[in-house]
């Protein structure tokens, strides 16, 4: 399928890449103008959050991950909260956070983040964690008392999670969806043909794709949720037949999203996705069948427009069941 809009989807080399002087092994595009990250509107109200969970000793994927809307969301009092630690022991080619052997599970972690968020007083949270590999359970019940307590403390407060593979063990999944959030979010992070590049080794297409799969199969209630990186070198017809294929499981809710290097490390950007072209990809998204697609720049898997927009949905839903 061709994209009418513009073309920078071409994984060929485009106007504007420069070299990287450091590094003459590696090319670096240019910012485009559309990629400025506005300041925050709350600067206090960030510094206060930050404080406050640092005091509790939680992580947050705003911070691990670099994200670029950690401005405009904490100055929103809203964050994702990232459990059981900040050492993943996955290495991905795109993710920040750091790898390595994690430390013990703090068997406090469920109580502290249920009091963070009646603290912030959030009517939505996002709870994500990085891999535990190294743990027999891969960490899946501590995710899921995490669920349960914060439902505990905080009844009304509507709970999105966004979970690991946990290596395709669907046992493991049910303690999640026993947990009943009300969204399962699980990322396919790119297109088939680029997992092997971009993920790490013990992560693949068919494997996540049988955890959401299985997620709508024993819990269709549950929202499903997915999200892709653009900008790793993909065509516009990959992107097209992986939000297909999504759909068919079926995949409920997708975000898009820009891939930004977050360090040299990193893999490199291949290409800048236009404003007008993420609007293109939200239009087919929908016009395939999914409730809704967040598609842009900035957006993050876990996207506060995204959570706006759930946020009426379940209510709606939930007085629907009242009536």
């Amino acid at each position: 399928m061709t994209n009418p809009i513009d073309r920078t989807l071409n994984p060929t080399p485009i106007a504007g890449q420069v070299q990287n002087q450091s590094n003459p092994q590696t090319t670096e595009l240019k910012k485009p103008d559309w990629l400025k990250i506005r300041p925050p509107k709350n600067p206090e109200k960030l510094a206060q959050i930050r404080q406050d969970l640092q005091k509790l000793g939680l992580a947050t994927v705003c911070q691990e991950a670099k994200c670029p809307n950690i401005g405009e969301c904490w100055s929103g009092g809203t964050a994702t909260f990232m459990v059981m630690g900040d050492i993943c022991t996955r290495g991905c080619k795109f993710c920040n956070v750091k790898t390595g052997l994690p430390k013990d599970l703090d068997p406090l972690e469920p109580h502290k983040v249920a009091f963070a968020v009646k603290k912030m007083d959030l009517d939505y949270v996002v709870i994500t964690s990085v891999d535990r590999d190294e743990l027999p359970d891969q960490g899946a019940q501590h995710f899921a008392d995490t669920i349960k307590m914060i439902r505990k403390m905080n009844p009304d407060t509507l709970i999105e999670v966004l979970i690991p593979d946990f290596r395709g063990k669907l046992d493991l999944v049910d303690k999640i969806i026993e947990a009943n959030p009300e969204v399962i979010a699980h990322n396919i992070e790119t297109i088939p043909r680029l997992q092997q590049s971009v993920r790490d080794f013990r992560a693949n297409y068919d494997q996540s794709k049988k955890v959401l799969a299985h997620i709508k199969e024993q819990a269709p209630h549950i929202y499903s949720k997915s999200a892709l990186m653009v900008g790793l070198g993909e065509s516009d017809q990959e992107i097209i037949d992986t939000l297909q294929d999504l759909r068919s499981v079926p995949v409920e809710i997708m975000t898009i999203g820009q891939y930004l290097k977050p360090s040299h490390r990193h893999l490199d950007v291949k290409n800048y996705v236009s404003p007008k072209t993420f609007e293109w990809y939200k239009d087919r998204g929908e016009e395939m069948g999914y409730l809704y697609v967040a598609a842009g720049p900035f957006v993050r898997s876990s996207y506060k427009a995204g959570e706006l927009f759930l946020k009426a949905l379940i209510k709606a839903k939930q007085n629907e069941n009242h009536d």
